[in-house]
């Protein structure tokens, strides 16, 4: 309703469209069918005045949605005409003697009134059924063949439109009010495991941390002091694993207050070892595969170097589920920056098992993406012109956290 006329389409839809030049023809028709059976008129606008005035109150409900004050208005307009005919010079719009009870409302007064209620406000509609309603049953002349017949083709149409409009806006609210109560209660909830996050990755840095630097400061100094060879070994031991106890922690902690779609899968560890391992087990069972590595990888910290291990593991492990009889190749790239991994196959030179490929969840490469952009990496995986698959990755040196960035007793060495 707050849509001017020349912006509102001419029907909501295609069926509502269908529908209205349906209503409109089959009253066109029944109109002329009336007009058969009807003596005609008599005035001096001649013996189809009636017919046509009928027909073109039928044709305007075609353009009732993209003009319904207008229409509202041309059929009270058609009636008060009607009833002056009744009247003052009877005969000349409305037949004298019809075979139908006298109307002075156009036949497609009830359809009017029933959609008016879905393009105009209530009060409106009300107005307009009021008038017509007066126009059709004319009290001043009550007669059990006029009133019952007016209002039921004037009040009763305009009284159920508006209660099912009324019934279909307050369920529409109710709905809305609902979805709006459950997205309240969703960003509760996260707002709720966001603050525990927190919570827990500041006992974390503030307990942990705290204590894991001390040992590595202690077993450092043992290292320094002791004049016993075995001594010193241990205390490097102790002062390395614990630097590297360090380094997880910190990631973890920064996962914690920045992640925002966390689960045990994403938090559990994955998979450690060297990627040459895993380029060695595809070999083994019969894909050939070549390893490429590039730069220095003790630069990594532990959770991007378990990241990395876990993309080739996965991409190793769809190459022998889904590309049988192909090559791969996995090309590790280090740098300063981070580390670009990237591990591609050739198309397969045969279809798949069946067993063995329908055998996955197929949630792999979501997890991977998930796991590669939590710690602030980007993942990428597709096919490549020629046949074959890539899956790449582009990870950071470290995850990024305060704590990383501005201390470092652990040995960190970025």
């Amino acid at each position: 309703m707050a849509e001017r006329a020349g912006h509102r389409p001419l029907w909501p839809s295609r069926s509502d469209g269908f529908w209205l030049v349906f209503a409109a023809l089959a009253f066109c028709g029944l109109d002329v069918v009336m007009y058969i059976f009807d003596p005609p008129t008599t005035g001096a606008l001649g013996p189809a005045a009636g017919l046509v005035l009928q027909l073109i109150s039928d044709l305007s409900l075609i353009l009732l949605f993209r003009f319904p004050a207008q229409v509202a208005g041309f059929v009270v307009v058609v009636a008060l005409l009607m009833l002056a005919s009744n009247l003052f010079t009877p005969g000349l719009l409305v037949p004298v003697d019809p075979v139908v009870t006298s109307r002075t409302v156009p036949t497609i007064t009830p359809v009017v009134l029933s959609q008016l209620a879905k393009v105009l406000d209530r009060r409106t509609v009300l107005i307009v059924a009021g008038i017509l309603a007066v126009i059709a049953t004319r009290p001043w002349q009550p007669s059990w063949n006029i009133t019952p017949f007016g209002l039921l083709s004037t009040a009763l149409p305009a009284v159920v439109s508006l209660y099912f409009e009324a019934r279909k806006q307050l369920l529409r609210s109710l709905r809305d009010r609902a979805e709006r109560a459950e997205r309240e209660q969703h960003l509760l909830a996260e707002q709720a495991r966001a603050e525990e996050r927190r919570r827990l990755a500041s006992e974390m840095h503030d307990v942990v941390t705290h204590r894991l630097s001390l040992m590595v400061l202690h077993a450092g100094a043992l290292g320094v002091t002791s004049q016993d060879d075995a001594v010193r070994g241990a205390a490097e031991d102790i002062r390395r694993e614990g630097a590297l106890a360090l380094d997880e922690l910190r990631d973890l902690v920064g996962v914690l207050r920045n992640g925002a779609n966390l689960d045990a899968r994403t938090l559990s560890p994955a998979p450690t070892g060297d990627p040459a391992t895993l380029a060695e087990e595809s070999r083994s069972v019969g894909v050939p595969t070549e390893l490429s590595v590039t730069g220095d990888p003790s630069q990594l910290s532990p959770t991007i170097a378990r990241t990395a291990y876990r993309v080739v593991q996965e991409a190793l492990t769809n190459v022998r589920k889904h590309a049988p009889g192909s090559s791969a190749t996995v090309d590790l790239r280090y740098h300063a920056g981070g580390l670009e991994v990237s591990v591609r196959n050739t198309a397969a030179a045969s279809p798949p098992d069946p067993a063995l490929a329908g055998k996955g969840s197929g949630a792999g490469l979501a997890g991977l993406r998930q796991r590669v952009e939590l710690i602030g990496g980007r993942f990428d995986a597709g096919p490549v012109p020629g046949g074959g698959f890539r899956v790449g990755a582009i990870l950071p040196a470290y995850v990024p956290t305060t704590e990383g960035a501005h201390s470092d007793p652990g040995g960190r060495g970025r």
